[in-house]
């Protein structure tokens, strides 16, 4: 039987040590981690990757069951195919032990409170947006597109939109979009016949 640990944050700026101090604390010898999204599987290349290995007698560990999973249905999914696997489930800070009734019922009240706490965050967003809008202060996501940058490349380098996107690292969509942009305008943008 083997603790194997599973941490998980959802943005590329948060810390991952503090998971995996307590996951090494709780024996495991392999931690497999990772910066995604929780609300779904798809994408959490590390935590599928622990769940193929795992076998029958091991424990998967989390911090939290919310480390694991945002949604009741992911969790549901992940927690049967545990079970069917004969793997365990445990958390470092909370009472989650998958094979008595007391410790399903707390997971399942636990994944209960995550997605509506998932629900709860994104209404507050979208409520904070809309305040924002209202005031005229909201500026939105900053864009990760230098519109001159391109026009630039286009202009002075004579490129073409795949060697533009190539260039900037960006998908050549954009480029078309942006460069259609300017032709429609009346701009020097340049069409779609040139590949690059």
């Amino acid at each position: 039987m083997s603790f194997y640990g599973y941490a998980r944050v959802s943005t590329l700026d948060q810390d991952l040590s503090i998971q995996r101090a307590a996951l090494k604390a709780a024996g495991c010898e392999v931690i497999r981690a990772e910066k995604a999204s929780g609300a779904r599987r798809d994408g959490r290349t590390e935590l599928q990757d622990l769940l193929d290995f795992l076998r029958t007698g091991d424990t998967l560990v989390v911090t939290r069951i919310d480390r694991l999973a945002r949604s009741l249905k992911d969790l549901q999914d992940i927690v049967h195919e545990l079970k069917a696997r004969g793997v365990a489930l445990k958390a470092t800070e909370q009472p989650v032990d998958t094979g008595t009734a007391a410790g399903k019922a707390f997971l399942d009240m636990l994944g209960v409170f995550a997605e509506f706490e998932t629900n709860l965050r994104c209404e507050r967003q979208l409520e904070g947006i809309s305040a924002a809008k209202a005031r005229g202060v909201y500026k939105g996501r900053k864009p990760s597109i230098e519109p001159g940058e391109i026009l630039r490349l286009r202009r002075d380098e004579k490129l073409g939109p795949a060697a533009i996107a190539r260039r900037l690292g960006i998908g050549r969509a954009s480029v078309y979009r942006l460069l259609g942009k300017q032709t429609a305008n009346g701009a020097n943008g340049g069409g779609h016949a040139d590949q690059g």
